[in-house]
């Protein structure tokens, strides 16, 4: 399955959830917004928001700093 992840053409190999994707590339969920489709995804909605072929990812991670 084709997606586009923050830009970047990328090919998963089955259907998976954000929350599974997150996973996938070892990501602090608390550390991080989704947009899929232009839309923010509530953290709380990542485990039933399927990612369908040729959606749109971004993840953005936050960067403390002082």
């Amino acid at each position: 399955m084709k997606i586009f992840l923050n830009g970047e053409e990328k090919i998963l190999e089955t259907k998976m959830t954000i929350e599974e994707l997150v996973e996938k590339f070892e990501l602090d969920v608390k550390k991080i917004a989704v947009e899929k489709d232009l839309e923010i995804v509530n953290p709380d909605l990542f485990s039933s928001t399927v990612i369908d072929e040729g959606s749109r990812i971004e993840i953005v991670h936050f960067i403390g700093g002082g």
